[in-house]
């Protein structure tokens, strides 16, 4: 009997980033590959080999008319974290295709940054170190008169998927009060997690530190702006980490230059982002180029997931391991894809 076919075609990833050398011995005994890595699979390989293809593994583009051949198709595995528009999800959903990201993989070192970041700006550690080596240091109770302990601190949570989940479980050490806005999810869920749902206004005016964790969605474009950050109390922590698309990055950059927030940020509206924004300037912000979830940790964590889905898909079992799309909620997401690995 042949093997089913496995179709990869990972960019912005490459197969060596995301499967080791088990994974892959793993892959061709379980099914015969076909694996482009050189950048993205070429227009005419890709309608060669999509209508043999039990599973397809990347972020190719698949409209209705290739998925109209791809009579054999099971699943399509994003490998890149986001539900990206590039895919008929109506043709998958009424023709028994699963669409999955892999993104829970970056949860944990997204959620590890994320607690950096705020210790970092509650205690002004690089702000610090950037004066120290600039030969203009200051010593003792002078040098930590905008600093506070963070143990203890109220917290707020915007957006309580994965990264959020992950984050949680982190701040109890701290013994922090949590405060959670999420119009996805039921209060039940929250209650789950030992945190107090609330409205997006309470969220913000009561807590000493936000965190957003929210994915773009048609809903949510920039709903963080001037008014918003006006309501977090002066000297507040925010801390950005899911995608600039929630917030008005203007409206935060004002924000942080008129020293009203301490601005934590791991993502911005463009990247590479110009370097003429005046962020870059913001003396309490800390600056991170899109590398919280980016590690190979993060990456071997994917192949394995998409591995042990695979495997239960080729034995006629749900995917349990990757996020599956909804057809309520999957075309909503407005994430740009990621350029670069």
């Amino acid at each position: 009997m042949s093997k089913p076919m496995i179709l990869i075609d990972p960019q912005p990833r490459t197969t060596d980033m995301i499967f080791g050398s088990h994974a892959q011995s793993r892959l061709a005994e379980i099914a015969e590959l076909v694996v482009f890595d050189t950048g993205a699979m070429p227009a005419e390989m890709l309608e060669e080999y999509l209508p043999r293809a039990d599973i397809l593994i990347g972020q190719s583009d698949l409209p209705r008319r290739r998925l109209q051949q791809a009579s054999k198709l099971r699943a399509i595995f994003n490998v890149e974290g986001n539900f990206l528009p590039n895919v008929d999800y109506d043709y998958c959903f009424s023709h028994g295709i699963r669409v999955l990201i892999a993104s829970p993989a970056f949860a944990v070192p997204v959620a590890e940054m994320a607690l950096a970041f705020a210790l970092d700006l509650a205690r002004g550690i690089s702000k610090n170190d950037r004066a120290f080596r600039a030969k203009a240091e200051v010593y003792g109770l002078q040098s930590n008169q905008d600093s506070f302990l963070f143990t203890g601190c109220r917290v707020g949570i915007i957006g309580f998927g994965d990264l959020a989940r992950a984050f949680r479980p982190m701040l109890r050490p701290f013994r922090c009060p949590v405060k959670v806005y999420d119009p996805w999810l039921p209060e039940r869920e929250v209650l789950r997690q030992d945190c107090e749902p609330a409205g997006l206004d309470e969220v913000l005016s009561s807590s000493d530190a936000i965190f957003v964790f929210a994915t773009v969605t048609t809903e949510n474009q920039g709903f963080l702006g001037a008014r918003e950050f006006s309501l977090i109390r002066p000297g507040g922590l925010f801390v950005l980490m899911s995608r600039a698309g929630v917030v008005d990055f203007e409206a935060l950059t004002a924000a942080g230059r008129s020293g009203r927030l301490k601005v934590a940020t791991d993502v911005f509206p463009e990247e590479p982002f110009t370097t003429e924004h005046p962020i870059r300037d913001l003396p309490d912000a800390v600056l991170s180029a899109h590398r919280s979830g980016g590690m190979q940790e993060a990456f071997d964590e994917i192949g394995r997931m998409v591995l042990a889905d695979v495997e239960l898909l080729l034995k006629g079992l749900p995917p349990i391991c990757c996020r599956t799309a909804q057809p309520e909620t999957v075309r909503r997401f407005r994430s740009k894809a990621v350029t670069t690995s």
